[in-house]
């Protein structure tokens, strides 16, 4: 896997429309697979050529053209010229900073969004994948390999569900909803994290924790910036707007808008936890600083009257009757020890230790 990364940077004083690759590389070479399937059959043909592209759709079919990789500009310029997409289409395909959007174009709609996954358990990852919807066809354009349209692949060579007898549109829903999907996964990590970072909180406060309860806060934010966008996306879908999507499928859009308001809700209650967090954090280290500083105290107190009497005896008069006295170092030793005992029996005592 290559780690490159292109910059926003890199486009500056660029005129509109050029064609620059933002984001990381993830793959060696750009793949692109197109799926054709109706009720009675299934095909997929890997690197098809212009003359094959032009038949997406054909015969009552729906096409599903798969693009994996970004990096290699020529292979979304061709596909762009073929589908007649936008040059401002193709510019913010490649540019995989986006925020989530849907824009119509005559013919065909524009959608943008992200999927989320977790990496060793901490980092998390997030990929844009970009998706035009057409009359019969949808061309999506991954990062990345992504497991989640690994599975709608899976269900349409398998023919479960629905999805070989319905439209293009209700390919573009299975898309959308598979991705929705995975964000309740990435939550229920999350929420595990968060009990992580709150036990390291209570147990161990300190500047690691800290780091610890920003990350997750930063994460959290990439996921509240991912997921708001999308009810505006959903909303244009599920209301009805295009003429792109049948009123058959217009409700289960319906039910995937029901699921973004559900995670935003999940998202917004772990982001008040994490500020809880950082408040109990902040008040575990005052209760630890107000404990050290009360065993210092005592510890103090109870050597205020040794110290007095030590001073006493240390002072340098010749006339002290009792230094001559046999059982005078005894004695004030014992009278210490009796101070401190009976001090330490009296903070005991208030419950102060």
């Amino acid at each position: 896997m290559i780690d490159t990364v292109s910059t926003v940077s890199e486009k500056a004083a660029l005129p509109p429309g050029t064609l620059v690759h933002v984001g990381e590389i993830l793959v060696d070479h750009t793949r692109v697979t197109m799926i054709d399937y109706n009720p009675e059959g299934y095909e997929v043909v890997e690197d098809p050529s212009d003359d094959r592209l032009a038949q997406a759709a054909d015969n009552g079919t729906v096409s599903w053209i798969r693009v994996v990789g970004l990096h290699e500009v020529e292979v979304t310029r061709r596909l762009g010229e073929r589908f007649d997409l936008h040059s401002l289409v193709l510019e913010d395909i490649l540019n995989t900073q986006h925020r989530p959007k849907v824009d119509e174009y005559p013919g065909y709609l524009f959608l943008v969004f992200k999927t989320f996954a977790w990496e060793d358990g901490e980092t998390l990852r997030a990929r844009q994948i970009s998706l035009v919807l057409g009359q019969g066809y949808v061309v999506s354009f991954e990062e990345g390999p992504d497991s989640a349209l690994d599975a709608i692949q899976e269900r349409i060579a398998r023919g479960r569900g629905r999805i070989r007898r319905m439209g293009a549109d209700y390919l573009a829903y299975a898309l959308l909803d598979t991705a929705m999907d995975g964000f309740f996964g990435v939550l229920e990590r999350f929420g595990e994290r968060i009990e992580e970072v709150e036990e390291e909180v209570l147990e161990h406060p300190g500047p690691r924790t800290v780091a610890a309860i920003h990350q997750v806060k930063r994460q959290s934010l990439s996921l509240r910036r991912a997921v708001w966008p999308l009810r505006e996306v959903i909303g244009l879908l599920q209301r009805g707007e295009s003429e792109l999507v049948g009123d058959n499928t217009r409700i289960y859009f319906r039910d995937v808008y029901d699921h973004t308001i559900q995670i935003m809700d999940s998202i917004e209650s772990l982001r008040d936890i994490m500020a809880g967090l950082l408040d109990v954090h902040l008040s575990s280290v005052s209760n630890r600083l107000n404990q050290i500083m009360k065993v210092l105290t005592i510890i103090a107190t109870i050597f205020i009257p040794l110290t007095f009497v030590t001073g006493f005896y240390g002072m340098n008069f010749k006339h002290m009757p009792e230094l001559e006295w046999k059982w005078a170092y005894p004695v004030v030793v014992g009278i210490m020890a009796g101070a401190a005992a009976l001090m330490l029996a009296m903070f005991r005592r208030r419950k102060w230790m």
